[in-house]
Formats: C-alpha cells, structure tokens, sequence
C-alpha cells in the first residue's frame, strides 16, 4: 500500500498529474527543452501525434488542446524560424516538462539501444545515423539557419556529441524522478 502524501505524483485523482507552476527556464533551458522534442520527433516519426496524445493522457488538454497550441508553445525557442515572444508561463514549462518524460518512457527501449554497447557497433552507427539525418532535417526544416547556435547544430563534426547528450538526457528523464532529472538539468545555467 502506497501513501498518498509521500509523492506529489500519487496525490493527484485518476492518474493526473498536478503540475508544479513555479517552474521558470531560461532561454538555454528553452532551445534545450526544445530541442529535447525535436529529437523525439527524430526518434519517432509519429512523435508530433505521440506528443499530443500524451498530452491528453496527462490531462493538459486545458494547456494544449490541440496540435496548434502545443506548436505555439515551442516556438518560444529564440531559435525557431517563427517565435514568439510571449513568454511561457510555470505550468506550460512544466506540462512541456511532463510530456518529454513521457516520450522518454515510451522511447527508453530505443534510447537503450542508442547507449548501449552491447550492441553490434555497425547497427549502433546505423542507427545515430538514422537520427542524425532525421534530426538534422527536423532543425534545418524548423529552425532559424542564420543563428550560430542552428549552425552549430548542422555541423557535421560538431553534432554527435549534442546528439548524443540529447539522447542521453532523454533516457535520464525516463522512468522514477525523471521530471525532476529533467527539470533541473533545464534549470542548470552551465553549458
């Protein structure tokens, strides 16, 4: 038996999760949080379906009742081709939070995988290479080519290892105590 009180996740009826709305990024936690979807999307071609099903199931319908809202919500990333500068406010960061955690858990066999090294090293290099081209499309189609940081992102040798802290991230945020994994990874201002 289980006790309610012991974790803010049990407390909320029927499954849904109360979200915490004092949560506040800054714009590196923003591209990162970002960036974090867009690699799900890489990692899943049905993820923009996949999110907004998640989102449902999360009840942050009221948050992002359809596809629309949730786009809107990402393109506050300064690095997106179309932004918007009206700021997030704690309960969408937090909902956007959620919803890779989600993700994470949906993809972590996938994620383990990507990690491991048990796997043969030909299908490991097939595969990043897969999500490589998927998430380099995904952030030319996307993103603002005129920013550095895009740039940054589009170079060859410059890449895998974003990439791979981006699956990393992805598979800690996966499972018990990966929102706040998740979250305070978001909140660390090094680089």
């Amino acid at each position: 038996m289980t006790d309610a009180t012991a974790s803010p996740e049990l407390a909320a009826p029927s499954g849904v999760i109360a979200p915490d709305t004092s949560t506040v990024l800054n714009r590196r936690g923003l591209e990162r949080l970002d960036l974090l979807l867009l690699t799900v999307e890489a990692l899943d071609l049905n993820g923009g379906e996949a999110m907004l099903w998640a989102t449902q199931q999360l009840g942050f319908t009221d948050l992002f009742p359809n596809r629309v809202e949730l786009w809107k919500r990402r393109c506050t990333n300064p690095l997106r081709r179309s932004t918007r500068r009206t700021p997030l406010s704690g309960a969408e960061i937090e909902a956007l939070i959620r919803v890779v955690c989600a993700m994470a858990d949906r993809l972590y066999p996938m994620l383990h995988q990507l990690l491991s090294s048990r796997e043969p090293e030909e299908l490991t290099q097939q595969r990043w290479a897969l999500v490589d081209q998927r998430l380099r499309d995904l952030i030319a189609e996307r993103m603002n080519l005129r920013r550095c940081a895009v740039q940054h992102l589009l170079e060859t040798e410059s890449a895998a290892p974003v990439q791979r802290q981006l699956v990393i991230t992805l598979a800690l945020a996966a499972g018990p105590g990966g929102i706040d994994r998740l979250r305070a990874s978001l909140q660390d201002p090094t680089p």
